[in-house]
């Protein structure tokens, strides 16, 4: 995926609307088509992830994947895999990756110290692949080659272990603080003011 593929001009005239051209810029430094020690050791820590697809006439659906962790893996620089388990025989996700191999996968931590990570690529449906003969209850392995890897702030991920609300959560009568990454040095200069909303 060029740099120029990245945003679009639905993307852009938001970003103009908003004042974060320059955020939405420099954020772009950010992705990659490399998994990182760091990329991979959070994926294979992941007991889930969300896979969005969308068929051939760009309808979405988006799905939840579940697992041992360890099920999804980094396969190679800028590759995963992932099997695909017995479910409700609709192959909603399956069938769209046939006809449209475009897909996003977010994976999430929402306990503890909340991180999420997406990864954009291209994905292909497996019937034959090595992997299911050592994947424990595969029917089909998917392989991901990775378009676009990058973190995605995760402010409002709520710690579900603690039953608690982001902190960044909007809620009446309470100022919501700015995230942190917004007064690091490398983005400080471009971080638009904050627009006025109803307060409650």
């Amino acid at each position: 995926m060029s740099e120029g593929d990245f945003y679009h001009a639905g993307n852009r005239a938001l970003q103009d609307e908003f004042g974060s051209r320059a955020l939405a810029d420099r954020l772009l430094g950010l992705k990659r088509e490399v998994f990182t020690d760091e990329d991979q050791a959070f994926i294979e820590s992941a007991g889930f992830f969300f896979l969005a697809t969308a068929d051939d006439q760009g309808r979405p659906d988006c799905s939840f994947k579940g697992g041992v962790p360890g099920f999804v893996r980094v396969i190679g620089p800028g590759e995963l895999a992932f099997p695909d388990y017995d479910g409700n025989g609709m192959f909603r996700s399956m069938g769209n990756i046939a006809v449209n191999p475009n897909i996003g996968m977010l994976f999430i931590a929402m306990d503890g110290s909340p991180k999420r990570l997406r990864v954009n690529g291209r994905a292909s449906v497996l019937r034959d692949d090595p992997l299911l003969g050592e994947t424990v209850g595969a029917q089909l392995i998917v392989r991901v080659a990775a378009q676009a890897i990058f973190p995605n702030c995760p402010r409002y991920v709520p710690d579900l272990a603690a039953g608690e609300a982001s902190v960044y959560s909007p809620r009446a009568g309470i100022e919501t603080p700015d995230a942190e990454w917004k007064s690091f040095e490398m983005m400080a200069d471009v971080v638009p003011p904050r627009r006025d909303t109803f307060k409650g």
